[in-house]
């Protein structure tokens, strides 16, 4: 497996994620009141698996590894353009956990705010990912040899030894029907 390939998988949890957030965005308008738990366990999810250790790998291995590449001016725009949607889509966990917690303690105001927040969610992986596994993972792999991808590889696999994936797994399986 390439290094790419490790962060392409992990792409593809969270677009699992992305469905039940679709559904449960479909719920709530429809009249359902916040599950509280679940959201807290969708914050969880992205703070911990999306963030920590997707991104996390990302940019505290893969882009600083191709930091020290002489990247394309096309690829390097691509780069921080990446780096900045992480930040965004830090805002908004916190904003969904604000406003879950406002809902929690009786600002019924705050739903909408719980909706806007999950339909950001949403929106923006999809499209981040798809920048990611098209337009950008398969070009810069060509700027590292084949020993460079797979001490790559090995880093990441040290990353994710101190990551537990499987309580991701298991958010997934428990709030599948949000």
């Amino acid at each position: 497996m390439k290094p790419i390939g490790l962060l392409m998988r992990e792409h593809r949890l969270i677009e699992r994620m992305i469905e039940i957030i679709r559904q449960t965005v479909s719920a709530l308008e429809m009249g359902t009141n916040p599950d509280y738990g679940a959201l807290v366990a969708v914050v969880d999810f992205f703070r911990t698996y999306a963030d920590k250790t997707h991104h996390g790998k990302e940019e505290d291995i893969f882009f600083k590894e191709l930091g020290r590449k002489e990247l394309s001016q096309d690829l390097s725009n691509i780069m921080k353009e990446l780096i900045e949607e992480h930040k965004h889509a830090r805002i908004v966990v916190t904003g969904l956990l604000d406003a879950s917690d406002k809902y929690r303690l009786g600002d019924s105001k705050a739903k909408k705010r719980i909706i806007v927040a999950l339909k950001e969610l949403a929106m923006m992986y999809p499209a981040h990912i798809d920048k990611e596994d098209k337009h950008f993972f398969y070009p810069c792999q060509e700027y590292f040899s084949r020993p460079e991808q797979e001490k790559m590889l090995a880093e990441f696999w040290e990353f994710d030894r101190k990551m537990i994936h499987e309580k991701y797994n298991k958010i997934f399986d428990d709030y599948r029907g949000l």
